[in-house]
């Protein structure tokens, strides 16, 4: 095998492999009873507060399928890529998707209060739910979906939130579907999330 070839092979061996592996620590059986399915092993119920100061819980979103997105408004681009993301394949679900919803729930809710979450969704489609609870209300919402969420300082005093990026989608009765790939054409993506309905 050509010597050029060799290091970029290898680059993306280690890449898949990293890869695979954060997919196995995010869905890894440890959890499960004897029996249980990874699909009933992520979700759950919750109960947090809209943007709107409305609580809002699992079985309120029961009816149409939803994804789930957590993150936080501090957060400078991976959660407003995702959100925009999310907007573009809302638009083009067109009239077809006006049940489909999306939940961005909020990491840091020591910062994002209702009104700092209302404010930052402003920028993107009516149909991302934002929402934040107290920090156990949140830690259960995460656990509940077995992501993963972490306070990291930062030198200025300042703090950032490391947090799992994955975008879920769920059935209209709350059941876990799978990751939800948002970075494809949106057309596409529109097309698989109404396939649940």
């Amino acid at each position: 095998m050509n010597r050029r070839l060799i290091l970029p092979l290898v680059v993306f061996l280690l890449g898949a492999a990293a890869l695979a592996a954060a997919a196995f620590i995010t869905f890894a059986p440890g959890g499960r009873q004897a029996g249980q399915s990874l699909a009933s092993s992520v979700g759950g119920p919750f109960a947090l507060t809209t943007t709107e100061g409305k609580t809002l819980t699992d079985k309120d979103l029961r009816g149409a399928p939803f994804l789930v997105f957590f993150g936080f408004t501090h957060c400078p681009d991976i959660c407003p890529t995702k959100l925009f993301e999310i907007s573009e394949v809302l638009r083009a679900a067109g009239t077809k998707g006006e049940k489909l919803r999306a939940l961005f729930i909020s990491v840091d809710p020591e910062r994002d209060t209702v009104e700092t979450l209302k404010s930052y969704l402003d920028s993107f489609d009516p149909r991302i739910i934002g929402l934040t609870g107290d920090r156990a209300a949140i830690d259960a919402a995460i656990k509940a979906y077995r992501g993963y969420s972490k306070k990291v300082p930062l030198k200025d005093g300042d703090y950032t939130m490391d947090h799992t990026a994955l975008v879920y989608l769920m059935d209209k009765n709350g059941g876990f579907v799978g990751a939800f790939n948002i970075e494809r054409p949106p057309a596409e993506a529109a097309q698989e999330w109404l396939r649940h309905l």
